[in-house]
């Protein structure tokens, strides 16, 4: 994280830090949370499995063509025949919780119905990540009140110039608070649904 060296009237400094920072936070929270399975399939499930095959751990994507023809099933074609045992054994040993059948030339994933309490449980582990989410941006918001003191403690901003970017700081905050809150419960919908 780059924080900006702040001297009087560089809001705009300080609010694209803020931004760039937060965005970063953001983005990591929407990767993280398109992992968690809700009732529908979606090709996003398997971008955080890793493949051993070349010597080399791969991504699954970059194996194979990857495709959610229907709601519950999950297709997997490798370009590459000779790595199919390896997606298999990887998607296996992942936590999806879900059984893969391969018939030698495509891997099929079939989502099963989820309980009521695999709901509750993938609720409490998006609500975990929320919660590191709104730790992360907390803490730009720390490090750039930081930044704040340090430069009215050196002079360079006035204690005045110093309030007003430490309330700019707080409203970037509770803005991007405000967006983790509803993705989260975009995906706490998502994950109701039945």
């Amino acid at each position: 994280m780059i924080i900006p060296q702040l001297t009087e009237g560089d809001i705009k400094k300080l609010e694209e830090s803020l931004k760039v920072n937060m965005d970063a936070c953001i983005k990591h929270f929407e990767r993280d949370i398109a992992t968690i399975r809700t009732g529908r399939a979606s090709t996003e499930m398997l971008d955080g499995i890793k493949v051993e095959c070349y010597g080399q751990f791969m991504n699954i994507k970059d194996l194979a063509t990857i495709a959610a023809p229907d709601a519950r099933l999950i297709t997997i074609q490798p370009w590459d025949k000779s790595t199919l045992g390896a997606i298999e054994k990887a998607i296996q040993t992942s936590d999806l919780g879900i059984s893969p059948l391969n018939d030698g030339a495509l891997i099929r994933l079939q989502l099963p119905l989820m309980s009521t309490d695999r709901r509750d449980e993938l609720v409490k582990s998006l609500n975990k990540k929320a919660e590191d989410a709104r730790i992360q941006v907390r803490n730009v918001r720390r490090d750039h009140l930081a930044a704040v003191k340090d430069a009215e403690k050196k002079k360079d901003v006035s204690e005045d110039f110093g309030k007003r970017l430490a309330d700019v700081v707080q409203k970037s905050t509770d803005t991007f608070i405000a967006i983790i809150a509803e993705h989260t419960a975009k995906k706490e919908a998502a994950l109701r649904a039945v």
